[in-house]
């Protein structure tokens, strides 16, 4: 049986602490990494928009680089979205300098009522690179 392990990004412990999950689990040769938002360093929602996607991708590269995984690791992506239609352009403008070119993760986009102050969550699944 695989032993899972918690991963968790440098500077963030104590905020998984207390909302008691982990930002990682690895099991395997898998990632799976729990819902990333664009949070301030006190957990607090960042109010701007384009801003709180930025950082949501910043939580999340850091908690993949804790596990030497990159977002080129990516093997599958949900995105959550309180209001998709207005939010779509600049969602789409940030993925796009995330993922430049192909090959590009495979993606699920959600449209939700409740992110718990915020309006972006992205979770994903990365391989971990085997080590030579």
């Amino acid at each position: 049986m695989t032993q899972s392990e918690v991963i968790s990004p440098a500077g963030r412990n104590d905020l998984y602490e207390r909302h008691g999950y982990s930002a990682a689990i690895k099991s395997g040769d898998l990632l799976f990494v729990s819902g990333q938002v664009g949070s301030l360093p006190d957990g607090k929602p960042e109010p701007d928009f384009t801003r709180q996607v930025e950082l949501a991708f910043e939580n999340l590269q850091a908690t993949l680089s804790a596990a030497g995984c990159t977002l080129s690791d990516l093997v599958d992506v949900t995105s959550f979205h309180t209001d998709p239609e207005k939010q779509f352009e600049t969602v789409l403008a940030i993925k796009q300098k995330m993922f430049p070119s192909a090959p590009y993760p495979n993606w699920t986009a959600v449209g939700v009522t409740w992110l718990s102050g915020f309006d972006f969550e992205i979770k994903v699944i990365a391989r971990i690179p085997a080590k030579n």
